[in-house]
C-alpha cells in the first residue's frame, strides 16, 4: 500500500510542478484573501489610520507645545534677566546714596562738633576771663587793703579815707602791673 501511495504521488507530481498549487486550491486562496483583505479594508485599515492620525496629532501637538513652552520660558527667563539687571542698578544706586548721605551726616556731624567744640572753648575762655578778672579785682582790694594798712602803720595814721585809699591802691598796683610787664 505504501508503494502504491507512492508511485501514485510520483506520476501526480509528473504532471504537476510543485511550485505552482493545483487550480481549486489556488481559487480558494484567492477568495480568502479577498475575504481578509476586504475585512482589513473596510474595518481594520480605518481604525489603523486613525489611531495612526491621533498619534501623529499628538506628536505634533506635544512638539508645538513643547515649542510654545519653551518660547515662553525663554521670555520669562529674559523677563528674570531684565528684572535681576535693574535690581542690582537699583541696589547699586541705593548703595551710592547711602554713602553719599552717610558722607553727608558724617560732614555734618564734624562741623556740629566742631561748632559745639568752638562754643565749649569760647565759653571756656570767657569763664576764665571772667574768673580772671575776678581774681583780679578781689586780689588788688585784698592787696590794697593789705598796703593801705601796712602804709597806715608806717605812716602812723589811719587811712580810712576811701577816695584817698581808692586812689593810693590804684597807684600802687598800676606801678605794680608796670614792673611786672617790664621784667617779661
Amino acid at each position: 500500500m505504501i508503494a502504491n501511495l507512492v508511485q501514485l504521488a510520483a506520476e501526480h507530481a509528473e504532471e504537476q510542478n510543485p511550485l505552482i498549487p493545483p487550480g481549486p486550491e489556488l481559487l480558494v486562496g484567492a477568495i480568502a484573501f479577498a475575504i481578509v483583505f476586504f475585512f482589513f479594508w473596510k474595518k481594520l485599515l480605518p481604525n489603523i489610520n486613525k489611531v495612526l492620525e491621533e498619534r501623529r496629532e499628538a506628536i505634533e501637538g506635544g512638539i508645538e507645545k513643547a515649542e510654545a513652552a519653551q518660547t515662553e520660558a525663554q521670555s520669562v527667563l529674559e523677563q528674570y534677566k531684565a528684572q535681576l539687571a535693574e535690581a542690582r542698578h537699583e541696589a547699586a544706586r541705593l548703595r551710592q546714596e547711602a554713602q553719599e548721605q552717610g558722607a553727608t551726616l558724617i560732614a555734618e556731624m564734624r562741623a556740629e562738633g566742631q561748632r559745639q567744640r568752638e562754643e565749649i572753648v569760647a565759653a571756656g575762655h570767657a569763664q576764665i576771663e571772667a574768673d580772671r578778672k575776678a581774681a583780679a579785682q578781689s586780689l588788688r582790694q585784698d592787696v590794697g587793703q593789705l598796703a593801705t594798712d601796712l602804709a597806715g602803720k608806717l605812716v602812723g595814721e589811719s587811712l580810712e579815707d576811701s577816695a584817698r585809699q581808692s586812689r593810693t591802691i590804684d597807684r600802687f598796683l598800676d606801678e605794680l602791673e608796670e614792673k611786672a610787664e617790664a621784667a617779661r
